[in-house]
């Protein structure tokens, strides 16, 4: 188990990638199964990648690092998309998932490596449940995504009665709508507690530790806009019973887009954290004024 490395189950992953392409031209039982397969194994030594290093680290891979935190989300996608696929068949989330989950496991080798100086006992378990509900939160953006990605396609190609790319099946725009409607509540429904458990993971860790959170970092304040414009966008959503699916999922993916470049590119762009915000990481030890 010791040999296995990042290069295994991204292969693996890449694999399977191209049996969910090679469907659009050729829809078998085969294929379909080659994708499982692949998947399951990639995903097998993934679980295996980040035990190995949490045993290494002395800490959960959400609190190790960010490589280890984009990890875990990737590993979090994959089970996602196994799990929905067993359960249809039809559902076509892999076209759509898995190249996410091979840019999160390429995003991951750049990523700070080194392990957050604030993440002790006295507040580990705020951080922790930050780091979680954070990462599961983002996760259920990325399923968004992908389901607004799906529902667009299946538009355009019903609008258009595209006849290319039979192999790829996708369910009717009714059932892609109430699933993408679905991802985005529970979507902002995690990141909301995501975000108050980060608040009190800052007043906790400037009451017990020398080192300060700075509230004025602009990774914190662009989460905060972020945060505030998915709000927008749910209560719009709960609001709008009869807005149109193609509108919706064009906000949606916009909306996502602009989460995902505030809370997981951005801290890549400044050298900060994907899991513990951007006061949280080894280049950030909090001296706010």
């Amino acid at each position: 188990m010791a040999n296995i490395n990042l290069f295994c189950f991204l292969a693996s992953y890449l694999v399977a990638t191209m049996f969910e392409f090679a469907q659009l031209w050729k829809r078998n039982s085969m294929l379909r199964w080659a994708v499982l397969a692949c998947g399951a194994a990639g995903f097998v030594a993934h679980t295996i990648f980040l035990l190995t290093q949490s045993q290494e680290s002395n800490l959960p891979p959400l609190l190790s690092s960010s490589k280890d935190w984009l990890l875990v989300l990737a590993w979090t996608t994959v089970l996602v998309f196994l799990l929905l696929t067993a359960l249809d068949r039809e559902l076509g989330l892999g076209l759509f998932l898995l190249p996410v989950v091979l840019a999160l496991i390429a995003a991951s080798t750049i990523a700070e490596q080194g392990t957050n100086p604030l993440v002790n006992d006295p507040v580990r378990g705020m951080a922790m449940a930050h780091a979680t509900f954070l990462m599961l939160g983002i996760g259920g953006v990325l399923l968004g995504l992908a389901f607004s990605m799906m529902y667009l396609t299946q538009h355009r190609r019903l609008k258009h009665r595209q006849g290319s790319f039979t192999g790829l099946k996708l369910p009717s725009l009714e059932k892609l709508y109430r699933l993408n409607r679905w991802s985005v509540f529970l979507s902002v429904g995690l990141l909301s507690i995501g975000l108050v458990a980060g608040v009190l993971l800052g007043i906790q860790t400037n009451q017990t530790q020398a080192q300060r959170v700075s509230w004025t970092d602009p990774i914190v304040l662009t989460s905060g806009i972020a945060w505030v414009g998915m709000i927008a966008f749910f209560a719009w959503l709960t609001r709008s019973k009869r807005s149109a699916g193609k509108q919706v999922a064009w906000l949606t993916v916009w909306a996502c887009g602009f989460l995902l470049v505030t809370m997981v590119a951005l801290p890549i762009l400044v050298g900060g954290s994907f899991s513990m915000s951007s006061f949280h990481g080894p280049k950030h030890t909090g001296d706010a004024p």
